[in-house]
């Protein structure tokens, strides 16, 4: 066990060196045309929520300022407690992290490597495809259905017997759409043994879908991420957790310090306390989607209808090229994805900002 355990340590650090840890900031930035935006830009390019922390996590974190000199030994375990309490699962099933990505890939290292293939969606988030690459596994993208959810059938299909992990990112990105939970439940019960289907979370507070928290809690091969990145408005301060059977997270534990900020840890625990909070933004959120979805619609716009924070537009032409043409708009929208081409995605704003987003939207598409 210590051997295996030190050459995994090793093996993360040169994956990590060589490719780096590749989240949604950092493929947002790689495909953001230009220099940095101008001060007064519109930035709804990289799912972010425009609300921030909320007024809690803001007091919270303010008092964590003051003890950033020392660590954080005690934090970790309060946020693992409400997360077990909140969520119904025993403690020992509940790890932290800094946000959702860094247990995305983990859990890729863990249980893919060659004869053990990494299934994933498409287009999805594809930030799993770096750490798939690096152990050697297949790697099988599968294009979603036509109601733009995970064809699990197709990915049981492609995987066959030789499977590491299923990727159900629930809500997807980017289109914001749903999984059926009979379909989740369906690829849980008939993957092959020894694989695990990791269902990222990330989105599902916007879109008030059951959670797969309660196959975590019955035993399944099953881990769920979620983030305090997203509803909470804390993508910046890195928060996040990771819930599986404390055998399956005992797997990824060798690739990971689990060591997070003071104020990152001060929010998450300050957000998951505040009353109304996820309730609220999703209200807001969901107003301000349907508006901009109405919008469109009147406009004769193809789009995806998402219950997310993001949506898939119909562009006509390479995204790239649009991508540009709002930048000059100074409105900085979301990528484009190699399956779909001609497709952008863009975050919601706030009201003020997806009038801007409107506007600029309509002269360059006119």
């Amino acid at each position: 066990m210590g051997q295996s355990r030190a050459f995994s340590r090793r093996e993360f650090a040169r994956w990590a060196a060589s490719v780096g840890v590749v989240t949604e900031a950092a493929l947002a930035q790689r495909s953001m045309p230009g220099g940095p935006p101008p001060p007064d830009a519109v930035m709804i390019n990289a799912n972010e929520n425009p609300l921030g922390p909320c007024a809690e996590a803001l007091e919270a974190m303010a008092g964590a300022l003051k003890r950033g000199g020392r660590y954080s030994f005690f934090e970790p375990m309060e946020l693992r407690r409400l997360m077990s309490e909140q969520e119904g699962v025993g403690l020992d099933h509940v790890q932290v992290f800094a946000g959702s990505s860094d247990p995305l890939h983990r859990v890729v290292l863990a249980f893919c490597g060659p004869g053990r293939s990494y299934v994933t969606a498409d287009p999805a988030y594809e930030s799993g495809d770096g750490p798939a690459e690096f152990r050697g596994a297949a790697i099988h993208r599968v294009p979603l259905t036509k109601e733009y959810a995970h064809d699990v059938r197709e990915m049981l299909k492609r995987a066959g017997e030789a499977a590491g992990v299923f990727y159900v990112c629930n809500p997807n990105n980017p289109t914001g759409t749903l999984t059926p939970r009979e379909e989740i439940e369906y690829l849980v019960a008939n993957k092959p043994a020894g694989s695990v289907v990791l269902v990222d979370e990330a989105y599902i507070h916007f879109s008030g879908a059951q959670s797969c928290v309660d196959m975590v809690a019955a035993g399944k091969d099953v881990v769920v991420l979620k983030t305090f990145s997203k509803i909470y408005g804390m993508a910046g301060l890195r928060s996040g957790v990771a819930m599986g059977r404390p055998d399956l997270l005992a797997k990824i534990a060798p690739y990971a310090t689990m060591f997070l900020p003071c104020t990152g840890l001060a929010g998450a625990i300050a957000s998951l306390k505040a009353k109304g909070v996820v309730a609220e933004r999703r209200r807001y959120l969901k107003e301000v989607r349907e508006d901009v979805f109405s919008w469109m619609t009147g406009e004769g716009y193809r789009f995806v209808p998402s219950v997310s924070n993001k949506f898939m537009v119909d562009v006509g032409r390479p995204g790239r090229e649009v991508m540009a043409a709002m930048a000059k708009e100074k409105v900085y929208i979301g990528r484009s994805w190699p399956s779909w081409p001609q497709h952008v995605r863009v975050s919601i704003g706030t009201r003020e900002e997806m009038e801007l987003f409107k506007g600029a939207f309509a002269r360059v598409m006119g």
